[in-house]
């Protein structure tokens, strides 16, 4: 199992996730660089960009018995889904699977909102949920984080896939009923981005629903590896 975080975010979002699988279960997260352990390091400014810089990590890994499913909510789903087609052109996605979450199919883009300044951000991410209050309200705290959220609110809105792009592994796409960011036929779309199989679970909640139902988003994906 390997996670992909959302923008702004870090591969600790993902630990209290990780502590609910069952044993036999390997679970990582990508850390993206310019953020904890990699805060020295530049930041990576495209969605291919971080994904290409993952494909080499893996190659051992998709090429093992064992699969490899990749799990991306938000901005991780599009470097999730740019993973696998790179893995997919050198051939190496025959055990892989790819989990979606909270983000529409590129066939279906919706605009991301202008976040221009830093208070266009803070109040974007404030309205998703998902970042704590105390951290917001903390300039301290938010000195560290913004560098990465405006990084990645870039590479987000920079991100422009071709529409009819296809994985060739098995997809699961999550998503949450009242997502502001991802309408139910928007999320169903990805459907027509896999030439294998294809679900699609809408659960309760907003755009970080999954922090709300973890055990229930860790089974579903846990299904994943039986597929």
């Amino acid at each position: 199992m390997l996670f992909f975080p959302h923008a702004g975010g870090a591969a600790s979002f993902y630990a209290p996730f990780a502590r609910r699988f069952p044993e036999g279960y390997d679970v990582a997260a990508v850390q993206y660089p310019g953020r904890q352990e990699r805060f020295g390091e530049p930041f990576v400014t495209t969605v291919e960009g971080l994904a290409a810089q993952v494909v080499p990590s893996l190659r051992r890994w998709a090429a093992g018995p064992v699969p490899l499913v990749l799990v991306g909510h938000s901005m991780g789903a599009s470097v999730a889904f740019e993973t696998v087609l790179r893995l997919g052109r050198e051939g190496a996605t025959a055990h892989c699977r790819l989990v979606v979450s909270g983000r529409s199919a590129p066939s279906r883009p919706r605009e991301t909102p202008a976040c221009d300044t830093d208070q266009e951000i803070l109040d974007n991410i404030a309205g998703l949920g998902g970042t704590d209050a105390a951290v917001i309200r903390d300039p301290d705290l938010m000195d560290l984080v913004l560098p990465a959220l405006r990084n990645d609110y870039r590479a987000v809105t920079w991100y422009r896939p071709a529409p009819d792009l296809v994985v060739d592994t098995p997809v699961l796409c999550l998503t949450g009923d009242r997502d502001p960011r991802v309408a139910p036929d928007e999320a169903a779309a990805w459907k027509s981005h896999t030439s294998a199989g294809f679900r699609l679970e809408i659960l309760p909640g907003e755009h970080f629903y999954l922090s709300d139902q973890p055990d229930t988003f860790v089974r579903l994906v846990a299904e994943c590896a039986d597929v």
